[in-house]
């Protein structure tokens, strides 16, 4: 049986939200497209990027696997967009893109105990998190979102120590995700920004209320600097 949660029925309105309390960047996942191999929420996507697109940076992964694709979704006003399962299937797919789109392509790597997982996390590959990272900063992206997906959605904290180690191992930025729980992780973040880690993607934890997001944004701030 597969069980989902609705947090929002009006995805436009919850990125006003976001943007209303803070946020510097907004993070939009297809998760249907993510299954099915090529997008499935573009209304949705379109009408989020129609209400903020203009005020504050927007990146998108899930179902991302041609140029077409890439290039429509920029045309839309898509900041930056996340290439995951599509990289480590087909490298030569993330190279292309970010000859054709530098500045606008960002891999995302999903791992667990270091080994990339695809597929929805539903397969995991024989390859190191970190190895895999070097090599496509190489092809030019912009950056990295490093999930562990033994803890996302589990609001069980951030893997802080994996996401130092891979941050120091590269150039470009790495953003944290999986398993944001509480101020406390926003803090060990902070802490470690000078090794390569941009920032932190909030996900259920400011949905189910565990996490203020305006708070926790302000905290980041004020350790910054930038209160």
């Amino acid at each position: 049986m597969n069980v989902s949660t609705t947090f929002g029925e009006d995805p436009a309105a919850m990125a006003r939200r976001w943007l209303d309390a803070g946020a510097r960047r907004l993070h939009l996942v297809d998760l249907n497209g993510a299954f099915a191999g090529k997008p499935v929420n573009e209304p949705a996507i379109k009408a989020i990027l129609k209400e903020v697109g203009d005020e504050i940076p927007v990146q998108l992964g899930g179902g991302i696997r041609d140029l077409d694709t890439i290039e429509r979704y920029l045309d839309d006003g898509l900041s930056y967009v996340i290439i995951g399962t599509a990289a480590v299937k087909n490298p030569g797919f993330l190279r292309d893109a970010c000859t054709a789109f530098g500045g606008h392509i960002i891999v995302g790597l999903d791992a667990k105990d270091g080994k990339v997982a695809t597929d929805g996390w539903s397969k995991l590959t024989g390859h190191e998190v970190v190895d895999l990272a070097k090599k496509f900063e190489d092809y030019g992206v912009e950056g990295v979102i490093y999930t562990d997906i033994g803890r996302d959605g589990m609001l069980s904290g951030i893997n802080i120590d994996a996401t130092v180690k891979l941050a120091q191992a590269l150039t470009i930025p790495v953003i944290a995700s999986g398993g944001l729980s509480d101020i406390a992780d926003i803090e060990r973040l902070c802490a470690v920004e000078g090794e390569g880690i941009e920032g932190v993607i909030c996900g259920r934890a400011i949905y189910t209320g565990d996490l203020d997001f305006a708070a926790a944004q302000a905290r980041a701030d004020a350790l910054n600097g930038d209160a």
